[in-house]
C-alpha cells in the first residue's frame, strides 16, 4: 500500500517522523487492527465479526480509550500509554 510519495533525500527523515506519530499513537488499536485484518482472510465472516466484537471489548475497557475521550473533550494531543 502507498500513501506518500516523497524526494529519495527526505526519505529517512519522512520515516522516522511517521515512526515517531504512530509509536505516539493508540498503540494497542494498531495492534489489534492488524490482528483482526491478519486473520480476515481465514475467517468467515460470523467468525470476524465474533472476533471484532472481542476486540472493539477488549478495546473499550482500555485505559487508552479514557485518555483519547478526555484529550479530544479538553483539545489536547492524546498521550497514548498502550495500555
Amino acid at each position: 500500500m502507498l500513501n506518500r510519495v516523497c524526494e529519495d533525500e527526505a526519505l529517512l527523515e519522512d520515516a522516522i517522523a511517521l515512526a515517531r506519530r504512530l509509536a505516539e499513537g493508540p498503540t494497542m488499536a494498531f495492534a489489534m487492527t492488524r490482528r483482526l485484518y491478519w486473520a480476515s482472510p481465514q475467517n468467515s465472516f460470523d467468525q470476524q465479526l465474533d472476533m471484532e466484537r472481542q476486540e472493539q471489548r477488549r478495546a473499550g475497557q482500555a485505559e487508552d480509550v479514557m485518555e483519547g475521550i478526555a484529550a479530544f473533550l479538553q483539545k489536547r494531543p492524546a498521550r497514548f500509554t498502550g495500555k
